[in-house]
């Protein structure tokens, strides 16, 4: 006989009257606002004021959030979304992809720590941290919806979906096979957490503002190339799918800024050594 494991929770929590409350969004609320608990002390010991970054991080989090979704919703069937247009925003029914929300999420951050005085390159040194811990926990939430499924596995960890409010099919139930599959979304809450105890043990090293996040997104990006491979998602590029066809466009995209923030740091260096240094004295004609 066959060994899994049965998820039977249903994806709704409870209910305020008519609303809904649902795991998904309970964990992703918690996921941010855990990470924003953890990483404001660091970011105060890198100089920057806690008022900013609480003016900064809810224009962030809202941007990050609408790019994460409409990035979703653009390679996942995006003309059913148009034939009902209210899903589109309808963050509930779980289904965010991670780089829509760097690629909207970055630019705002710029405009947002312009607007409040904040330098930009440490801030996003910040969220290398915020962000796997809070994708760590708001996992759990992808985990209860069974919207992050890998494909059909035989292995004594793989997931079957019981509750008839999960998104993964078919369900678990007496009248229908069982079909466990891949846990994907387990495979990627453990990873945001290794990733981000990583990243938290290299969080006061000297490095040049913005490589810590650097760091991250090729750690991430690299991720995604492997994660990928077991997760039931469309090919959109010969053997890849769309996520691991952006993380190869970020890799890419990664190896000049990165030589150019270490540059940039070893010029800055350069220039300080110049000013501290004692000049030489001046020699006396005979």
């Amino acid at each position: 006989m066959l060994s899994y494991i049965t998820i039977n929770v249903d994806p709704v929590l409870f209910h305020l009257g008519p609303f809904p409350v649902r795991w998904y969004g309970l964990m992703y609320a918690v996921g941010i606002a855990v990470a924003l608990w953890v990483t404001l002390p660091v970011a105060e010991r890198h100089g920057l004021s806690r008022d900013a970054i609480y003016a900064v991080f809810w224009i962030v989090t809202i941007a990050g959030l609408i790019g994460g979704r409409l990035y979703y919703v653009a390679q996942n069937d995006p003309l059913s979304y148009l034939r009902a247009p209210n899903r589109i925003l309808a963050l509930w029914e779980g289904g965010m992809a991670f780089y829509g929300a760097v690629f909207l999420g970055v630019p705002v951050a710029f405009v947002a720590a312009r607007r409040y005085g904040i330098p930009f390159l440490p801030l996003l040194d910040i969220a290398a941290l915020f962000a796997p811990l809070g994708q760590t926990i708001g996992r759990v939430g992808n985990i209860v919806n069974g919207d992050v499924v890998g494909y059909p596995s035989t292995l004594p960890w793989a997931t079957a979906y019981a509750n008839p409010h999960a998104f993964a099919r078919p369900l678990c139930v007496p009248s229908v096979p069982c079909v466990a599959f891949q846990p994907a979304a387990a495979y990627e809450l453990l990873f945001s957490a290794g990733l981000f105890a990583l990243l938290w043990s290299l969080r006061d090293r000297p490095w040049a503002s913005g490589l810590h996040f650097m760091l991250y997104l090729a750690l991430y990006s690299a991720g995604q190339l492997i994660l990928f491979a077991w997760r039931d998602n469309v090919y959109v590029l010969g053997p890849l799918k769309q996520a691991q066809v952006t993380a190869l466009v970020v890799l890419v995209v990664l190896v000049p800024l990165t030589y150019w923030l270490a540059r940039r740091k070893d010029q800055t260096l350069i220039a300080r050594d110049a000013v501290a240094a004692p000049s030489a004295p001046d020699s006396v004609a005979g």
